[in-house]
C-alpha cells in the first residue's frame, strides 16, 4: 500500500472480517482524481493486520480521528504486514475473504489454455460443484462421488498441485435424491486458523484441522430435505458458523459453536410462503455478514423473502419480502444497501440495512427485473454491480439507483459467479469458455476469450497472482508470472 492517501478523506471503514490471528480491513477513501477533470475518486484498499487488537484500533481510529492521522496509522498497521497489501487473505470462504468476488491482485493472467499459462493441472475424481478455498498453501476441495455414498475433502498442495489428502467425512448409506444439474457436493468450504468446516447439507457438517487431516466434530442431526440436493454454503461469523437450511419440508438458520460445533441457535424462518407447495420453499443462497451503523447482522436470502437476524441471538432484525424461490446468489454490500437476488419475483433489488420489522414498504431503495441472474452472484465495482445471468446475458446497472448502463447477449449457460481483479472481470461458462473484460459501466468490453477442456459449475479462487479454477473434471492453477506490466 503507497502512502497517497495521507491527506485524503476517509469515508468509511468497510468491514473487517477476522480468523484466528489475522484481520483483514477494508478502507474506504476519497482523494483528488489526478486526471485533469477534477473532482474526487473513491477507493477500496484491502489490508491484514497481524493481530485483532491492531485491526480493531484502525477502525476506531477511523471513526474518532483526523482522516489524515487515520491513514497514516492504517498504513503503519498495513506496513506490519509481511505480505502487504497486493494479498488481504487467502480466498478462504465462498467468493473470497470480501465475500463478494473482489481479488486484491491486479496481475491476474488474461489469456490461458490447455497449452498456455497453465501451471499445473490435476484431475479430479467424482462429482461436486463446490468452489475452491486456500489457506496456508493447501487448497481445499469439498467432494463426492456421483451417487453422494462417499463425501470427502481434498487437499492440493497449491505450489504444486499434489494431492496432500483425500479424507473421507461421511458414508452415506441412502443420499436423497440429488438433480443431475446439482451435486452431494456444492457447498463451498470455509477455512481459516488451521480449521476447514464443510457442509453437505443435512447430510451433514464437520470440523477438520488442516495440518492433521483429523476430524474434530461432526454433525449430522440438523434436518431438511433439499429435493434438489444442497446448495448454501457455511459461513464463519465470529465465533459461530452459519448454516441455511431451506428445504422443501423445514426452513431454518443454525449457527453453531465453530470450534465445538454445539448448536448456539437455531432460528425458524418467518415467511409467508403463500404456498403449501415446498417445492416454492427452496433456496440455496449462502448469508452475507453486515455492518451498519454499529449493527451487524445475517442477512439470509431463503424463498419469498429475505431476513437478517442478529447473529449473537438468531433474533430477526428485519425481513424484506420479495417473493420467486431457488435464491442462490450471495448478497453483496455496496453504497449502503444490501444488493438481493431471487429467481422470481422482484428479481433483484437493493434493501437498506437500517430498519426493523417488515421493511417491504419502508427500506427498499430500486427494484431491477431484466435478465437478472439465479445462480452466478454479481460483483461490485465502484458505482456499478456487474452481472452475467444463467443465459449468458451480461448487464450492468447503477448500483445506488438501478439504472440500466448496458446489456450485452452471449452464448453460453453460466453458474459460476464473477470475479473482479484489476479493473477486470472473468466469466466462466458451464462448457470451457471465459470471457475476461473491462469493468467499464460504458459498455462489454472483452479483453480475452479462453477455452479449457470442460466447463465450470464452480466459481473461481485467486492465490496470489493465478487463477485456481475448478472445471467439471480438473483443478488447475492458472498464471504467467507477467501481470505486471498489464495492471491498469
Amino acid at each position: 500500500m503507497s502512502t497517497n492517501c495521507i491527506g485524503s478523506e476517509i469515508v468509511s471503514v468497510v468491514s473487517y472480517t477476522h480468523g484466528t490471528s489475522v484481520w483483514v480491513c477494508r478502507l474506504r477513501f476519497t482523494t483528488p482524481r489526478g486526471d485533469g477533470v477534477g473532482g474526487r475518486q473513491t477507493h477500496v484498499l484491502f489490508g491484514r493486520s497481524v493481530s485483532s487488537r491492531r485491526a480493531r484500533a484502525a477502525v476506531k481510529m477511523s471513526k474518532t480521528m483526523h482522516a489524515k492521522v487515520a491513514a497514516a496509522a492504517l498504513v503503519a498497521i498495513w506496513c506490519v504486514c509481511p505480505t502487504g497489501a497486493a494479498r488481504a487473505d487467502s480466498w478462504n470462504q465462498f467468493r473470497g475473504p470480501t465475500a463478494d468476488g473482489r481479488a486484491a491482485s491486479r496481475r491476474l493472467p488474461i489469456e490461458w489454455g490447455e497449452q498456455k499459462n497453465i501451471r499445473w493441472k490435476v484431475p479430479i475424481p467424482g462429482k461436486a460443484w463446490a468452489s475452491p478455498v486456500e489457506a496456508d498453501g493447501t487448497i481445499w476441495l469439498a467432494n463426492a462421488t456421483e451417487d453422494g455414498r462417499r463425501l470427502s475433502v481434498l487437499g492440493v498442495d497449491a505450489a504444486t498441485g499434489k494431492v496432500l489428502h483425500d479424507l473421507t467425512v461421511f458414508e452415506i448409506a441412502a443420499p436423497m435424491f440429488c438433480h443431475d444439474y446439482n451435486s452431494y457436493a456444492s457447498p463451498t468450504p470455509v477455512v481459516e486458523g488451521g480449521r476447514l468446516w464443510v457442509h453437505y447439507g443435512s447430510a451433514g457438517t464437520a470440523c477438520i484441522e488442516t495440518a492433521t487431516g483429523k476430524t474434530l466434530w461432526k454433525r449430522q442431526d440438523l434436518p431438511c430435505d433439499h429435493h434438489r440436493g444442497p446448495g448454501s454454503s457455511p459461513i464463519v461469523c465470529g465465533d459461530l458458523l452459519v448454516l441455511c437450511f431451506d428445504g422443501f419440508d423445514v426452513q431454518y438458520v443454525a449457527a453453531l459453536d465453530k470450534t465445538t460445533g454445539a448448536t448456539r441457535w437455531k432460528t425458524d424462518r418467518t415467511i409467508d410462503y403463500g404456498s403449501d407447495n415446498g417445492d416454492v420453499k427452496k433456496a440455496y443462497c449462502t448469508p452475507a455478514v453486515v455492518e451498519h451503523a454499529g449493527r451487524r447482522q445475517l442477512v439470509c436470502p431463503a424463498a419469498a423473502g429475505t431476513i437478517a437476524y442478529d447473529p449473537g441471538t438468531g433474533a430477526e432484525l428485519w425481513k424484506v419480502m420479495h417473493g420467486g424461490f431457488n435464491a442462490a446468489c450471495r448478497p453483496v454490500v455496496a453504497h449502503g444497501l444490501v444488493v438481493i437476488c431471487t429467481e422470481r419475483g422482484d428479481r433483484l433489488l437493493g434493501v437498506r440495512p437500517d430498519g426493523s420489522g417488515d421493511v417491504t414498504k419502508t427500506h427498499v431503495a430500486w427494484r431491477f427485473g431484466k435478465s437478472t441472474p439465479t445462480r452466478p452472484s454479481q460483483t461490485v465495482v465502484g458505482d456499478h454491480l456487474y452481472m452475467v445471468n444463467d443465459a449468458g446475458i451480461f448487464g450492468c446497472i447503477d448500483v445506488r439507483t438501478a439504472e440500466p448502463a448496458w446489456s450485452e447477449r452471449r452464448s453460453g449457460r453460466y453458474s459460476a459467479s464473477l470475479l473482479e481483479a484489476g479493473g477486470r472481470l472473468y466469466a466462466f461458462d458451464e462448457e470451457g469458455s471465459a470471457v475476461v473484460y473491462e469493468a467499464s459501466p460504458s459498455g462489454f468490453k472483452p479483453v480475452a476469450e479462453n477455452a479449457l477442456d470442460a466447463g465450470c459449475m464452480a466459481s473461481p479462487a485467486v492465490v496470489d497472482d493465478d487463477l485456481i479454477v475448478r472445471t467439471k473434471s480438473h483443478l488447475y492453477r492458472i498464471g504467467d508470472g507477467t501481470g505486471a506490466a498489464r495492471a491498469p
